[in-house]
């Protein structure tokens, strides 16, 4: 099946809803944020082995997260206390611990140097976020990801202590539902992020959910706010 390549010069991206049956949408181009920003604003994402050239995705089913929907266990709540929670403090270092992750059936990681750049990019225009949780002041769990209107595309995670990555996402729940956010976008379905509740959708209904909320304006300062962590 005929793939489009994208160029250096040209930002625009196919219509997603042309993805091949696999879910990608196009190959080719390169990782600036200017692109980046564009393709997430469209439903596409990035996602491709080092060896291989970037391949953009959409894929069908897509994995969200409602956010009335997060299973808060009473195991992990009782846990909530036993780490300290900032946001956007080290959010370098938090992709380059969630780069470092052994991954089940994965060699190697799709995010690479020039990936974490153009996330760090974002991350200075207010867009890229990342939430940490420190057990004694050490960084042991986080995860990042970015804003698109009220849609928060959550990209990786990493835990170095049991349930810290977990502890993150349910403080990053809390603030999202606090800050008027729609839904989480999680990509590719996982097994474990079904287990926090999130579930599948078909393409046509995330596309449709998406552009909904794209235009949607709200600041977006990410004040954390104490009552949301204790």
């Amino acid at each position: 099946m005929y793939l489009p390549q994208l160029d250096n010069y040209s930002l625009s991206f196919p219509d997603p809803h042309d993805a091949n049956k696999e879910g990608i949408v196009a190959w080719g181009g390169d990782l600036n944020p200017s692109r980046l920003l564009k393709a997430y604003q469209n439903g596409i994402f990035p996602w491709y082995s080092q060896q291989d050239p970037i391949l953009w995705w959409s894929t069908n089913p897509r994995l969200i997260m409602e956010l009335d929907d997060f299973k808060l266990r009473h195991s992990l709540k009782k846990k909530l206390k036993k780490f300290e929670y900032k946001f956007d403090t080290d959010f370098e270092k938090v992709i380059q611990k969630c780069a470092s992750v052994k991954r089940k059936d994965q060699n190697g990681t799709w995010i690479n140097k020039e990936l974490a750049e153009s996330f760090s990019v974002l991350h200075g225009m207010g867009i890229a976020h990342s939430v940490e949780s420190y057990l004694d002041g050490k960084l042991v769990g986080g995860l990042y990801g970015l804003t698109i209107g009220k849609v928060f595309c959550g990209e990786s995670m990493f835990a170095e202590v049991s349930d810290a990555s977990k502890a993150a996402y349910a403080i990053l729940v809390k603030h999202l539902k606090f800050w008027g956010y729609d839904f989480i976008d999680c990509q590719v379905p996982t097994q474990h992020l079904k287990s926090l509740g999130a579930k599948e959708v078909s393409r046509d209904y995330y596309l449709e959910r998406l552009y909904k909320v794209n235009m949607d304006i709200i600041k977006n300062e990410w004040i954390v706010e104490e009552n949301l962590i204790n």
